[in-house]
């Protein structure tokens, strides 16, 4: 995988929206942020956009992300929020001069679609906090997208967890949203995890829906082959009258009970506070015992 090169003092961060508007007024604490780290910030032209509940139009959407792209200016690309968009602006882009000398990206949520790209295309991407969450976001959250960005080394240890499954594991770590990656299956975008470490979060979904999304994952062959699985966030899930009769944590054991590569739930990433920054592209090693250590 082609990593983007650490920032120094002086870099810039431009700041953009690929899906859900937002206003100047929500991101002035990434801004803030950004200049303590002594980093410049350009914001898009999608800031303060509004096309019903978008950023702007698709088109315009995918010319700011395309111009931050080949802007040799800019050294990161920070997406200000997620919400629903970035798949319908996915293929206006070009990423052809990109990949020879790419640079961060930087979201989850619906940006798991760009996190798609860059294993499409081999390059590391960062999935972490974005601008929108800042004012809620734990200071670990926060240092460890720093650490990344100025190319620090990035090792977790977390507690164990009910459900875990212990063993080790190594390969790149991909993933992201399972809403996402359950909208890409059967595309150009669907992940191949042969070997691969995969992380999965998700926020406000019914949980008959969380099964069903495993379930295609599973008929896609997401489990088969896969070296590791890293479960964060399954933030503030719903229940019909009737009871499923399983939380999601449950569901996700019953979908991978016939595969023997080690869990880890609870990790803390994705729709939480403490949404701390993974890489993805590239090899970590996991290791499920008495507590979990995730290594880059």
């Amino acid at each position: 995988m082609n990593q983007p090169k650490p920032l120094h003092k002086g870099a810039t961060v431009g700041i953009l929206s690929t899906a859900r508007k937002i206003s100047i007024a929500e991101i002035e604490a990434a801004i803030e942020l950004l200049h303590s780290w002594d980093l410049k910030v350009v914001l898009g032209t999608t800031i303060d956009l509004e096309e019903n509940q978008f950023a702007g139009d698709d088109m315009t959407r995918a010319m700011n992300f395309q111009q931050f792209m080949d802007d040799d200016s800019i050294d990161a690309i920070w997406c200000a929020r997620g919400g629903y968009g970035t798949i319908r602006m996915i293929d206006y882009l070009d990423f052809s001069r990109f990949v020879k000398n790419p640079k961060w990206i930087i979201g989850y949520s619906d940006v798991t679609v760009l996190h798609a790209k860059g294993q499409q295309l081999n390059f590391e991407t960062l999935h972490a906090t974005m601008p929108i969450d800042l004012s809620r976001n734990t200071s670990e959250s926060l240092e460890s997208l720093r650490k990344v960005l100025f190319g620090e080394s990035l090792n977790y240890s977390v507690p164990n967890a009910n459900f875990n499954r212990k063993g080790t594991a190594t390969g790149e770590l991909i993933g992201g949203n399972l809403s996402m990656l359950y909208s890409m299956t059967g595309s150009d975008l669907s992940l191949d995890t042969t070997g691969k470490v995969l992380f999965l979060e998700d926020l406000d979904e019914y949980l008959y829906h969380v099964d069903r999304m495993l379930m295609n994952l599973k008929q896609n062959k997401y489990f088969e082959g896969l070296s590791g699985l890293i479960v964060g966030g399954m933030t503030k899930m719903h229940d019909n009258t009737i009871p499923f009769g399983k939380n999601a944590q449950e569901i996700i054991v019953d979908a991978t009970a016939e595969y023997d590569f080690p869990i880890c739930f609870d990790f803390p990433a994705g729709h939480l506070d403490d949404n701390r920054a993974l890489i993805f592209g590239k090899k970590v090693n996991l290791n499920v015992a008495s507590e979990v250590k995730l290594s880059f």
